[in-house]
């Protein structure tokens, strides 16, 4: 890959993430965000030949059990090379494209059989539903100190904008949702040099109307030839007191800040391997449930689809009712048979979905939404237009962050510890409406 095409690839991931948070924030204080495009990946191969996809496959799970588990440890596990040549079994579909001479294999994996896999090797599991860091993050250079905001994104060249990137780069790497604050704090020297000092008062205060789960003061200084991260966290139960990173260049920092919280995160909300390998559950949140014939009305049309093993009321609030789903094979499947049952209609989101590409994940599928074109054992290779990078001209969506619906305390820790992404919908019985599995 030429650096040009590196460069273009990281700042289209930047404006993106920059985007998506940027949505997200203007929602209010909220609780955890739903990660889509973790169990997909994008990986350059040597041509299209048995062996050149075999290897993309293995190299494409191996960046998706990273995302999953949580660490990069889940590499060093005794059975972890068996599982990753069967790479190939976990496909839900793939996609070869070509630029400039390069191949890339794009990929979605089923998430239902990485979670399985990751549990046959003891690895842990964390789901979809991951918390929100607010980063206050200010970065001292030459003597000149700068705040990082949303602004970065206007300015790709300029220093913060350089930072921004790398951070959001290394975020979207590891499925970890990060935000900045907006650009009205970055001519506040007060608040600036609160952030140095690491006071998180006036911080806490500026933060009550931006939506996070965690806040994070951090900041970045050179010494030497050496960059240093040092920071704390508020919020999570996460360890309080301040703990620092170093490296030689920023992105090498970016990437070793980003794998300290998302390990810390992990460790605390990651399941662990025997309940990865139980039966698959997802919570379903039905909106406009308001009497009990509704209720038993859902719980059969939902008991009726092949894929349901079980289904039990886990809280009602209102005419919002919240099941848990127990199921057999991939979630695709399951929301396919949902689908076929007109009185379920997917809920409305608060704003339309923000997608990107990036060099490392896939525009496609994560193995809970829609698959891409391409079949496992199939080859479905297009021609990239000359000039674009293979992503751009492939027709599917990337990484996106998209905040659960609003709810209290209990349901955001009930989200953190969901392996799958909580799905919406709203109840709308119709005359005559029958129900159950119309397939």
């Amino acid at each position: 890959m030429t650096e040009s095409v590196k460069t273009a690839r990281n700042g289209r991931v930047a404006a993106f993430l920059l985007a998506a948070v940027c949505w997200v924030l203007s929602a209010g204080p909220a609780s955890a965000v739903s990660v889509s495009g973790l169990y997909t990946a994008d990986v350059p191969v040597a041509g299209t030949s048995a062996d050149a996809l075999k290897a993309g496959y293995a190299e494409g799970l191996r960046q998706v059990m990273v995302r999953v588990s949580g660490t990069r440890e889940v590499l060093e596990l005794e059975g972890i090379d068996e599982v990753l040549a069967d790479a190939e079994s976990m496909l839900l579909s793939y996609q070869v494209n070509r630029t400039a001479g390069q191949s890339r294999l794009q990929m979605s994996f089923g998430a239902v059989g990485v979670n399985r896999a990751l549990a046959s090797v003891q690895a842990p599991v964390w789901g979809a539903n991951r918390p929100l860091t607010l980063a206050w993050i200010a970065v001292e250079d030459r003597g000149d100190r700068q705040l990082l905001t949303r602004s970065a994104d206007s300015a790709p060249g300029s220093n913060e904008g350089l930072w921004a990137q790398h951070l959001q780069s290394a975020a979207a790497d590891r499925g970890l949702p990060i935000a900045f604050p907006p650009e009205t704090y970055a001519g506040d020297r007060a608040l600036l040099s609160d952030l140095w000092g690491q006071f998180v008062g006036r911080i806490e205060q500026a933060s009550d109307d931006l939506s996070h789960d965690a806040l994070a003061l951090v900041r970045i200084s050179r010494s030497g030839g050496q960059w240093r991260a040092g920071w704390v966290v508020e919020g999570m139960g996460l360890d309080a007191g301040e703990q620092s990173v170093n490296a030689d260049t920023p992105e090498q920092l970016a990437q070793a800040l980003i794998d300290r919280w998302t390990e810390q995160y992990a460790s605390r909300y990651a399941v662990t391997a025997g309940e990865a390998g139980e039966a698959p559950k997802v919570d379903m949140v039905l909106e406009g449930v308001t009497t009990l014939a509704d209720y038993g009305q859902v719980t059969r049309a939902l008991q009726d689809m092949t894929p349901v093993v079980s289904v039990g009321a886990s809280r009602v609030r209102g005419n919002r009712l919240t099941v848990e789903v127990a199921f057999s094979g991939e979630l695709d499947q399951l929301k396919e048979h949902i689908a076929l049952d007109e009185r379920f209609v997917p809920a409305e989101q608060p704003a339309e979905p923000i997608t990107a590409s990036k060099n490392s994940q896939t525009a496609g599928s994560d193995g809970d939404g829609e698959a891409q074109t391409g079949e496992p054992g199939s080859r479905n290779e297009t021609e990239a237009p000359a000039g674009t990078d293979a992503q751009d001209s492939a027709s599917t969506a990337g990484f996106s962050y998209q905040p659960l619906a609003p709810g209290d305390e209990q349901d955001a820790e009930q989200a953190f510890e969901s392996l799958y992404q909580v799905l919406y919908y709203r109840w709308q019985p119709a005359p005559g409406a029958t129900g159950g599995d119309r397939s």
